[in-house]
């Protein structure tokens, strides 16, 4: 599971029937205090989430599919929880 934010959205008329009813998104991944980490990745958005907010994402097939009910589903990343606050130790 990583933290990302949330920067845009995909619109599309053609999905694949497994997320057929879900948004699309174009997420950052962030390191706890907010600066980018990697590339940015498409995620299938289960929990409602939209731009600029930080979000949690599931990046394994086995646990899309689990979250979106469907068998083998063409896509590995899923929004599932959106972040009010992060709270860490400072590191020494």
């Amino acid at each position: 599971m990583i933290l990302a934010r949330v920067i845009g959205s995909v619109v599309s008329t053609l999905k694949h029937p497994a997320y057929d009813a879900a948004k699309l998104m174009v997420v950052q991944p962030v390191r706890p205090d907010g600066s980018d980490v990697d590339d940015a990745l498409l995620a299938v958005d289960t929990a409602g989430a939209g731009a600029g907010e930080t979000v949690l994402v599931l990046r394994q097939g086995v646990a899309a599919a689990q979250v979106l009910g469907v068998d083998r589903p063409p896509i590995r990343s899923v929004i599932v929880g959106i972040v009010d606050q992060v709270d860490c130790e400072p590191q020494t």
